[in-house]
């Protein structure tokens, strides 16, 4: 018996019992699953994913680099520090650990996170107001020590906060802004720092991983070419610290802030962490004169002394529920150590790029971020002029990532939280929202 088009009933049996050819794709996103299962089985920090709240539900996390995911440990943590530490002890805490704090974790960064001996990194304040404080003392000191030196120097694509601090600053002590042009798939590089600086430079500001391209500064040169034009260079660790190792004392730094909600898992606002090294520590007079910087806090005196050391780049009472949170990742990368999480950030920030390759760059998407992972940090950028839509619409699938102007959209992979399985699902979600966003301009949604 033949059907309607001569083909017989058993030879369409034979052939719908047999798998249709699959499209390229398809093999492609079975092949990268299966690749992504391997490395998870294999990852040596995979068992650290499980000490994060929510990270064994489906939703994708992709901005790991903005605000961690709070560890488990650090929730109980916090909430036996509320009932036990500050409902239990009240104000007799400060006479305990409390006052402490800053100094223990300041060195706990420093040690485990960047690269720093004990008495040089204290945690406290914001971000913002850390870097106010330390660009305003290199400032002052660099003008006393030559009246000549007026010139801050930053690139033109540094993270806004720092931007705006350097032109506020400048105005405030009659000062210039050096504005460096830089690539924004890339950041401040060697050459064009070369080019900016000299006798009339008093501090560099430098980024060491680029908020928007995840470009990878040459810390330990541009300190070098900083010095050797007699200016002092300010690190901005936020988008590194966590993620990428920093040799804060073998790369010759001045000073560095770094927040801590991103990598360190901090928690919203969390308070951030300055490192002045310690031949400088007396010569910088900060700004913000408080009681927890002078020389003898309870006397109460009339006159501000400060502090001889690190202490001196206090101010104010110490956010001490705000500290506690990060204890858990300090903990974390104290067992894993640093290059570990770097070998792991690598490997998913590759793996993302190699998917973003197949499955998105046919649909137009190009790298914003340097492809060699000796230059990136730990985030990717993608653009499309479509990925504003495209990250709205992905927040409401509980995929999260982050956009950024022009068309950029940031995956933010954090080595301790992400797996590649979340990574492939993640950029298998980009591509779907993508293709329908693009048929609904093309008239065909």
């Amino acid at each position: 018996m033949l059907e309607p088009h001569g083909q017989s009933v058993a030879t369409a049996r034979r052939r719908r019992a047999e798998p249709a050819p699959r499209p390229r794709v398809s093999r492609v996103l079975d092949a990268r699953l299966a690749y992504a299962r391997r490395a998870d089985r294999a990852d040596g920090l995979a068992h650290f994913r499980t000490r994060f709240v929510g990270a064994d539900t489906d939703l994708v996390y992709f901005d790991g680099n903005s605000l961690g995911r709070p560890p488990i440990a650090a929730v109980e943590g916090v909430e036996r520090f509320l009932r036990e530490q500050w409902g239990g002890r009240l104000i007799r805490g400060w006479d305990e650990s409390w006052l402490r704090l800053p100094l223990e974790l300041g060195d706990r960064i420093g040690a485990s996170v960047i690269g720093a001996k004990p008495g040089q990194t204290v945690v406290g304040d914001s971000t913002t107001v850390l870097l106010y404080k330390l660009m305003r003392a290199a400032v002052d000191g660099q003008r006393r020590r030559d009246p000549n030196r007026v010139e801050i120097v930053i690139g033109d694509d540094d993270f806004p906060t720092d931007r705006y601090l350097v032109e506020g600053i400048a105005a405030e002590r009659g000062a210039r802004v050096r504005w460096v042009p830089v690539d924004r798939s890339r950041g401040l590089t060697p050459e064009l720092l070369a080019a900016a600086v000299g006798p009339r430079t008093a501090l560099v500001v430098a980024s060491h991983v680029s908020y928007r391209s995840a470009y990878l500064a040459d810390a330990a040169l541009l300190s070098r070419i900083a010095h050797d034009a007699g200016a002092l260079v300010l690190w901005d660790l936020c988008h590194s610290a966590g993620s990428v190792p920093i040799e804060a004392d073998a790369w010759g730094f001045d000073l560095a802030a770094g927040c801590t909600y991103k990598y360190l898992n901090g928690g919203p606002g969390s308070p951030a962490f300055a490192y002045v090294r310690d031949d400088l520590q007396p010569l910088l007079r900060q700004p913000i004169q408080g009681w927890f910087g002078s020389a003898d806090q309870f006397a109460m005196g009339p006159g501000y002394r400060p502090e001889p050391d690190i202490r001196r780049f206090q101010s104010g009472t110490p956010p001490i529920v705000g500290m506690l949170a990060m204890v858990s990742t300090l903990e974390m990368i104290e067992d894993a150590g640093m290059a570990a999480v770097r070998e792991k950030s690598v490997a998913l920030t590759e793996f993302a790029i190699d998917l973003a390759e197949e499955l998105l760059a046919p649909l137009g998407v190009t790298l914003g971020s340097p492809p060699d992972p000796a230059e990136r940090g730990g985030h990717v950028l993608l653009h499309h002029d479509a990925m504003r839509e495209v990250n709205a619409r992905l927040w409401e699938r509980d995929v999260i990532g982050d956009y950024r102007d022009p068309g950029g959209l940031r995956i933010g992979l954090a080595p301790l939280s992400t797996s590649f399985e979340e990574v492939h699902r993640g950029l298998t979600a980009v591509q779907t929202v993508l293709r329908e966003v693009l048929a609904e301009r093309a008239g065909l949604g």
